[in-house]
């Protein structure tokens, strides 16, 4: 029996399921301010990775069990005991911690991938959970591609994950298949016919494939789940995730109606979302919902005349419901300490003393580069200390030139953690094409760029522009983002970020 079926949990994957999102890759640290994050926010669980995927994923697992405090820590793992024992031992030191199995049990998936009957399933899948609830007393169990299996065999699949100890059960639409009333259906044939499925926590864990992840999961709390599954913004493979945001202001705004509540901080939606973007280097789409660009904006003369009578009358959410505090007021280089704190708290961001120190300076830096800082200014300024990938190389120095109708010069200083200093001029089709070319000639590391963009993160003509650089490296997707006030200081800084994160993998 759930022990409070009023309470819907928030199962957060951003660090698993979400980083698989090509480009999305962390390190270490910056998978430590994510669950933090997420701890701020409020969800009950964070899934931190695969520990059997790789050495990085077992440590980064490690380090958030360590160093977390709050939610439920959880690992993912096959129905395998190396698998297990692994996500044990990553887990060991998390207060509350929680073995995440997965096992498929659709036709096509039995046929293709695994290879194995029906009968194999069941008994891998009763070894299995029997073996982590030995190690673990939260023990999940994933029928991988639910929604696409027999309903008869899902029910004998979860039965037996019931019976050898499963304390959660998740119901995965894996690639997105299912629609609303066709998942309504599966959770009322489970909830009928297996035996037990009354003493366990229903979950769900929908994708995007068809636009349906949000609406799937509100149908499975209406038709009895009591987790979900979901990331920041989305994030995940292929179409993505459940959006976090999405479900969880869903189930707020329309709580007469869904008769459910979650534990999450809605204050802190905006910041959390624009730190995950920024580190993912994933943008806001502007018409995304609850914390895009263009949630709260209002073009239309009918739809402003009616926002000046009634905010109501055309938003049935506020602005500071999800942490977005937009004010008129502008710092410039005469303002204080106060001010500046004062103004990152607005934000919704929460600063220690050595991080809010470095930002001032920071700051302070850019008022005396650009007359009126505006809340994206500040905002660029939070994020790029929280977000930004720190590495072996730093950039010391960074000269270019360049005239029409002629290649471009770039010379750059760099510095190395281990005592070298390199300096290096390139040419190249323009400034930042030839810095980038004198970076890879400095380090040895030779890319592939597939994307450079830039857009402006504030106001004004002197409006600091954020640049994202995407490269290709050994078949692997690696990001970088910077912003600046100069458009290829920000673009070099951004192309080092990647070479960092390539010498860290």
């Amino acid at each position: 029996m759930v022990a409070n079926p009023d309470r819907v949990l928030i199962f957060d994957t951003t660090l698993r399921d979400g980083e698989q999102s090509p480009g999305c890759s962390m390190t270490r640290p910056e998978k430590l301010r994510v669950a933090r994050a997420l701890a701020e926010l409020g969800v009950d669980v964070v899934e931190a990775g695969f520990p059997a995927a790789s050495h990085g994923d077992f440590d980064s697992v490690q380090a958030v069990a360590r160093e977390v405090q709050g939610p439920i820590i959880c690992a993912l793992a096959r129905c395998s005991f190396e698998d297990i024992e692994l996500a044990a031992r990553a887990l060991s030191e998390a207060p509350p911690h929680r073995i995440h199995m997965f096992l498929a049990t659709s036709a096509i998936h039995r046929q293709y991938k695994l290879n194995m009957a029906q009968e194999e399933i069941l008994r891998l899948c009763a070894a299995g959970v029997s073996r982590a609830r030995e190690l673990c007393e939260d023990v999940e169990f994933s029928p991988e591609d639910a929604s696409r299996t027999e309903l008869e065999f899902l029910a004998q699949v979860i039965e037996v994950a019931i019976g050898a100890g499963a304390t959660t059960v998740n119901v995965p639409d894996t690639v997105g298949y299912t629609v609303p009333d066709e998942f309504a259906e599966l959770f009322r044939y489970l909830r009928k016919n297996v035996r037990g499925i009354e003493a366990v926590r229903l979950s769900v864990h929908c994708h995007d494939d068809l636009g349906m992840a949000v609406a799937n999961s509100l149908t499975a709390v209406v038709a009895g789940a009591r987790q979900i599954e979901c990331t920041i913004n989305g994030i995940g493979e292929r179409a993505g995730n459940c959006s976090l945001e999405e479900v969880v202001m869903a189930l707020k705004t329309r709580a007469a109606f869904f008769n459910v509540s979650t534990a999450i901080n809605t204050s802190r939606l905006y910041p959390t979302s624009r730190l995950i973007s920024s580190i993912t280097g994933m943008p806001i789409p502007r018409n995304k919902a609850v914390v895009g660009e263009n949630a709260f904006a209002h073009e239309a003369g009918i739809h402003q005349h009616g926002m000046l009578k009634h905010h109501s009358t055309y938003e049935i959410l506020r602005p500071e419901d999800v942490g977005l505090s937009r004010s008129h007021l502008v710092l410039g280089k005469h303002s204080g300490r106060h001010a500046f704190r004062e103004r990152v708290s607005a934000l919704g961001f929460e600063l220690d003393e050595l991080e809010f120190n470095r930002v001032f300076e920071e700051f302070k830096a850019l008022a005396d580069k650009k007359k009126e800082l505006f809340d994206g200014d500040i905002e660029a300024l939070v994020l790029r200390s929280e977000g930004s990938a720190s590495g072996p190389w730093t950039l010391v120095e960074l000269a270019t030139e360049a005239r029409s109708n002629r290649a471009a010069h770039a010379l750059v200083r760099l510095q190395h953690t281990d005592g070298r200093s390199v300096e290096l001029t390139a040419s190249g089709d323009g400034p930042v094409d030839a810095a980038f070319k004198a970076i890879e000639a400095a380090t040895g590391i030779a890319v592939v760029l597939r994307k450079f963009e830039v857009h402006a993160v504030s106001e004004g003509e002197d409006a600091q522009g954020e640049a994202r650089v995407y490269v290709e490296y050994n078949h692997k997707t690696y990001r970088g983002a910077s912003v600046s006030t100069n458009i290829v200081e920000s673009g070099t800084r951004a192309f080092l970020e990647v070479i960092n994160r390539i010498e860290l993998a």
